[in-house]
């Protein structure tokens, strides 16, 4: 008889307790239903729609070829007084004669695969799983359209650079790819060796963020690009079982991300700091939820982890949780763009929700947009599919 490894016995163990705390304590918000209606509408219209990869669309400033991701810093506009030259930055004020065509194309695939795995998860219909897996292996897979497994030219900008490190957030809306993938594994549509095909690529993509002097830039970038890496390299080590990686990642969120960033009030300084405090805040205690989600374990929660000074993300939690509740209550000038687009469905009021039995937090997730339309909320909310994060789906 093959022995079960002690290690996937108390992953099971983890999981099986996390899903009776958090039905217990969401005294019956039932997730699932509440995403019935939406996800099934999004999954139907899904049926229809051709992958899109980085193959469909070429911008003539890129330095890469036609499988490189390549995208252009959003703050930075031609000189006025060199209109030739090179690019200059205007903090928190989109260009909006970018190219964005990757980063649309990938926003678009993470939106499929996370609708057509959740349907999946509700309705065990094969044909959304099944169509999910074709636009997997058109991304990851297929010669003539995968994604090459670097990010050479994320970020470029005009006369300065062909691509930087922090292009790599770019990436970030694979994070829900790799979640599904992981959730399709029970699919018979998803075979072993596709399985094993499209987990190479996220292999080969977490090493070279891992090795890459640009990926190794952006690993210890002291604000929200850092908490982003780590939320990627924590999905992609979920998916394909690398438990050295999350080990990292749970040490930097502790040492680091609390110790380091976050202030006593529960506050990021860096992101508070900037043109667009709000909507920075938001995004990254949405990175943090994340990362938490995936990277905790039994013995480190990272959920209830707290530094002696209380800092933790229930201090997080409760320093933004005001002003998503009430967005007038903001101490600090509005952002410069897109202030009204804010809040929408965080899934760290979700998550929150669940880990610490806040009704109120979870009444104010659900009364929240789940389907924002505006390209620039879309870009700073790569997790919007519920069912990929919280425990119990496997649970049937």
């Amino acid at each position: 008889m093959q022995m079960v490894p002690t290690a996937l016995i108390w992953c099971l163990l983890f999981a099986t307790n996390l899903f009776a705390a958090e039905t217990e304590g969401a005294g019956g918000f039932d997730i699932r239903e509440i995403e019935r209606s939406r996800i099934l509408r999004k999954a139907d219209e899904y049926m229809s729609a051709s992958p899109r990869t980085v193959t469909a669309d070429k911008c003539a400033r890129s330095q890469g070829g036609l499988h490189d991701f390549y995208s252009e810093g959003d703050y930075w506009w031609p000189d006025p007084a060199d209109p030739g030259g090179p690019y200059v930055r205007r903090d928190g004020q989109t260009n909006p004669d970018n190219f964005i065509a990757h980063r649309k194309s990938i926003i678009r695939l993470s939106d499929i695969i996370a609708t057509l795995v959740s349907s999946y998860l509700i309705t065990k219909d094969e044909k959304h799983a099944a169509h999910a897996v074709v636009h997997l292996k058109a991304w990851f897979v297929d010669e003539g359209t995968r994604m090459n497994s670097s990010l050479l030219y994320g970020q470029a900008i005009k006369g300065r650079h062909t691509g930087r490190s922090i292009g790599i957030i770019d990436t970030i809306h694979l994070v829900e790819v790799a979640r599904g993938a992981k959730r399709l594994a029970a699919s018979p549509s998803f075979t072993v060796e596709d399985q094993k095909s499209v987990k190479a690529w996220f292999r080969e993509y977490l090493s070279w963020i891992n090795t890459h002097p640009y990926g190794e830039k952006e690993k210890h970038h002291p604000n929200n690009h850092g908490v982003c890496w780590s939320l990627q390299a924590a999905a992609f080590a979920d998916l394909v079982g690398d438990q050295e990686q999350l080990g990292w990642i749970r040490e930097q969120f502790k040492k680091v991300y609390l110790k380091e960033m976050m202030d006593e009030r529960g506050g990021f300084p860096a992101e508070l700091e900037r043109t667009k405090p709000y909507g920075y805040s938001l995004f990254v205690i949405d990175a943090m939820a994340g990362v938490a989600q995936i990277a905790s374990t039994e013995d480190d929660d990272l959920w209830t982890f707290e530094l002696p000074d209380g800092r933790g993300l229930k201090k997080g939690m409760e320093f933004i949780v005001p002003y998503i509740a009430d967005k007038g209550s903001w101490p600090k000038e509005p952002d410069v763009m897109y202030w009204d687009d804010w809040p929408v469905r965080h899934p760290s009021l979700l998550l929150a929700g669940l880990h610490f039995d806040k009704q109120e937090y979870l009444k104010i997730w659900e009364k929240l947009e789940g389907d924002p339309k505006t390209y620039e909320v879309l870009r700073n909310f790569p997790m919007r599919h519920p069912l990929l994060w919280t425990a119990g789906v496997e649970q049937e």
